[in-house]
């Protein structure tokens, strides 16, 4: 897909320059906060019970409630439950979870034609920069923490890189960390189109990648 020269929203400028001195510590040191902090600073509501509040809009301007139902989670779990016999099986899992959510609330939020990579959609109902892809994408994962759904990672809080002055635009991933180990890896959905699998890579490949990669 050929990429844009984007409209930085301000809230992601905000979010890279804050994350330089820990970007300069490691990525693990990132990704070692609480999900909660993320949603706190960024205004956004993490899930309660079974209702994820899915960002769009750009940096989460726009809020919409969807409650998964019974059937959801039965679903939810049943994807998560082909990646119980290795931490790489269940990170596949973890994608194909996250490409069920987006296809899941797109009628609701009107995001199934939201378009992966840069564009100039800032305000626009169910469009998703990455500040909104991380946000959703950790909700998810926060509710299958809670079920027990997920048998070899943690959920931890999303992570920003670039900062202009590297040469890079900013941009942020959900993150997971396998229980064992503790290493960290991006789940980013931001450079897709909605409803494809999102990209799945170690947490430092990710943060050694420009944001045009």
């Amino acid at each position: 897909m050929k990429q844009q020269r984007p409209r930085v929203h301000g809230a992601l400028l905000l979010l890279a320059l804050g994350g330089v001195a820990a970007g300069l510590a490691g990525c693990a040191g990132q990704a070692a906060n609480s999900p909660a902090s993320w949603y706190a600073q960024h205004k956004s509501v993490a899930p309660r019970g079974d209702k994820v509040v899915i960002c769009h809009g750009f940096g989460c301007a726009l809020r919409t409630p969807v409650a998964f139902s019974a059937e959801d989670l039965k679903a939810l779990k049943a994807i998560l439950a082909r990646g119980a016999k290795s931490p790489r099986a269940e990170r596949k899992a973890i994608a194909r979870a996250v490409q069920w959510q987006e296809r899941r609330v797109a009628p609701t939020v009107g995001s199934a034609n939201d378009k992966g990579g840069f564009t100039f959609d800032s305000g626009v109902p169910g469009q998703m920069d990455c500040i909104d892809e991380a946000t959703n994408t950790t909700s998810l994962l926060l509710i299958a923490e809670r079920h027990g759904y997920l048998r070899h990672h943690r959920v931890r809080t999303p992570v920003a890189r670039g900062f202009f002055l590297d040469g890079r635009y900013p941009h942020a991933t959900a993150v997971v960390a396998e229980k064992k180990g503790g290493r960290t890896f991006a789940i980013d959905s931001w450079t897709h189109d909605n409803g494809e699998l999102p990209d799945v890579m170690p947490l430092e490949r990710w943060f050694a990648q420009y944001s045009h990669d």
